[in-house]
């Protein structure tokens, strides 16, 4: 069923809301603590906001960046109706990679694994991409 692929596309949204919910605990947390002040915040967070503030903030960016194309590549999924269980299986790796990512991020922020853990969410997009132009397109016939 094509609709199936809304799952993994809420799954992320879900997490990416989650994520967004982090921001303003460590912001509170901190600020509480006497680490950061709200002026500091003004225009989004000055260099005066300690990097484990920022974090939150900084992984729920990644959250809007990268997953635009993924979301793009669903709902182009879905219109065309040109939908398989293979797009479905690329889905779900795209959805753990960046779970995978945020973990990562947010957990140890080892930079190597992040690049590591990113690198395969983008190799995953990309396939998305193609095998949608190839169900779209198919195969390119040349005519002379």
């Amino acid at each position: 069923m094509p609709e199936s692929l809304v799952v993994p596309m809420a799954v992320l949204a879900l997490w990416t809301i989650l994520i967004l919910n982090l921001i303003p605990i460590a912001r509170i947390r901190a600020a509480r603590a006497g680490r950061v002040h709200v002026k500091d915040f003004r225009y989004g967070e000055s260099p005066s906001v300690p990097g484990d503030v920022s974090l939150p903030n900084r992984d729920y960016m990644n959250l809007l960046e990268l997953p635009v194309l993924f979301y793009t590549a669903c709902l182009v999924a879905l219109v065309s109706r040109r939908m398989d269980p293979m797009m479905l299986y690329l889905a779900w790796a795209f959805v753990a990679a960046r779970i995978a990512h945020s973990l990562v991020h947010l957990t140890y922020n080892n930079v190597i694994h992040r690049l590591i853990v990113f690198a395969v969410g983008l190799a995953i997009l990309l396939i998305m991409w193609i095998w949608q132009l190839w169900w779209v397109l198919g195969p390119v016939q040349h005519t002379q």
